[in-house]
């Protein structure tokens, strides 16, 4: 709380660290949506903008209003009377070594009950992480559409669907086994059989001050998610 008060008035956050500081922070700026420089001093970077050996190359230009705005969506998770926002994810998952029981509706009709290690719901840039390495597919940055993606499905629709940015997706606990709810890898719930936790697109976005091209999200692909060129 005290953080969120500093930020407002705020023209500018600097990241500094790895994809999982942006994560935290955009949870601190929400719902201020001030712009974020991501400064990656960590290992993978696929959200950040600069490396740390660039600050002071780019860093004054950006000050002077060099770059543009990119906007990314967010997830509103619901449980009870409590929300939750994530960028990335909002993750189901058993806790135990076995299967969890989940049943799932999108917009009111019952999709399927998932016997699975659990259910991902990701945004655009969720997509490139824990979805991804469920078999889910690569959304591009600034699209609003929804990823549903069971993990390790056993029984139940196994199928990644894509769903319009406007779905409801409720996801309730059907397993006396415990189960946890995960917003963005880095707050989580424990959840009791009967629980249901309904999710959205946010009404909130994240914004990133960006200085290369819009195409850069391509070559990201390419660099940091083993991507290669053969050559002929």
């Amino acid at each position: 709380d005290e953080a969120k008060t500093k930020v407002v008035g705020t023209e500018l956050i600097l990241s500094i660290g790895g994809d999982g500081t942006i994560l935290r922070t955009v949870r601190i700026v929400t719902p201020l949506a001030v712009p974020i420089l991501g400064i990656n001093l960590g290992r993978l970077g696929f959200i950040t903008e600069i490396d740390g050996n660039e600050v002071l190359s780019n860093l004054p230009d950006l000050l002077e209003g060099a770059g543009w705005i990119e906007e990314r969506a967010m997830l509103e998770a619901q449980i009870g009377y409590k929300s939750f926002h994530a960028l990335n994810d909002v993750v189901l998952r058993s806790v135990a070594v076995r299967l969890a029981n989940i049943e799932a509706e999108i917009d009111g009709a019952v999709l399927t009950t998932y016997r699975a290690d659990g259910v991902i719901v990701a945004t655009a840039t969720g997509s490139t992480s824990y979805s991804l390495a469920s078999g889910g597919p690569i959304l591009y940055p600034q699209s609003r559409e929804i990823v549903l993606q069971p993990i390790s499905c056993h029984l139940g629709l196994s199928y990644t669907l894509v769903l319009s940015p406007q779905s409801i997706v409720d996801l309730k606990v059907a397993t006396r086994d415990k189960v946890v709810l995960s917003i963005d890898g880095q707050v989580e719930l424990p959840l009791s059989d009967g629980q249901n936790v309904r999710v959205k697109l946010s009404p909130h976005i994240a914004r990133f001050l960006r200085i290369h091209e819009p195409t850069y999200f391509y070559n990201s692909l390419w660099q940091k998610l083993g991507g290669g060129r053969i050559e002929s």
